[in-house]
């Protein structure tokens, strides 16, 4: 007989709970599904707000293409520093740089040294997390790191000076050049150029990944924003 056990007589339908007996376990007892680290990644890095106005976008745009032309200035122009250091910028970076020199001081004579150009870049790091974690503006976020990457192209003249100090300092005085300290305390003054050619193209492709990121989210938030308030 159909829905009867031949071995024992006893019908499922009394047996199994009414909602087992599609042979699905209650809803209740299905494992909870979790997020997977990449598909929580993939929001933190590509999340847009739902609630902002059709303008955001537009403002957005303008932003992105002037910090697009302007970035391509920095790395059209090379290890230049008429270009370099006569950005507003330089100013902008210079403070921490001076701090960075306190900042690495309990780690010896090199690292306080290396610590203000190594300061420089990592402080646009901060603003960055803050963006993209706290603010969850993944568009701020990106140019944060496009600034990251200007301060790698901005370090790297300084570099390439050491062996001639040509650069005029805040100090004024020759033997205070951070690079020539450096290259001089650790015998490599004849790799002063390569060291600086790693900063500049460090910066470049941190610059570029920064453009490639924003340009992502724009056209994400063209096609559709991508919102998921749980995360």
């Amino acid at each position: 007989m159909a829905g009867v056990c031949p071995a024992c007589g006893i019908a499922y339908a009394k047996w199994q709970p009414e909602d087992f007996q599609d042979g699905i376990p209650p809803e209740a007892e299905l494992p909870e599904s979790k997020e997977t680290l990449s598909r929580r990644i993939y929001y933190y890095v590509f999340f847009m707000p739902s609630d902002r106005d059709e303008s955001a976008f537009w403002g957005h745009l303008v932003i992105y293409v002037w910090f697009f032309i302007w970035g391509w200035r920095f790395i059209l122009a090379g290890i230049d520093w008429t270009v370099i250091g006569d950005s507003f910028l330089h100013y902008v970076n210079l403070p921490f740089h001076e701090y960075g020199h306190i900042f690495f001081r309990p780690f010896g004579d090199v690292w306080m040294l290396m610590g203000g150009s190594l300061f420089q870049i990592m402080v646009p790091l901060a603003p960055l997390a803050y963006f993209m974690i706290w603010q969850r503006d993944n568009f701020a976020a990106s140019l944060m790191l496009w600034w990251c990457g200007q301060n790698f192209i901005d370090v790297a003249p300084y570099v390439a000076d050491a062996p001639t100090r040509y650069l005029p300092l805040i100090s004024g005085i020759d033997e205070s050049h951070d690079w020539w300290n450096v290259l001089n305390m650790t015998g490599t003054m004849e790799h002063a150029q390569t060291f600086a050619s790693i900063f500049f193209f460090s910066g470049v492709l941190v610059m570029i990944l920064s453009q490639c990121w924003g340009a992502l989210l724009l056209y994400i938030e063209a096609k559709g924003r991508i919102a998921n308030p749980e995360l």
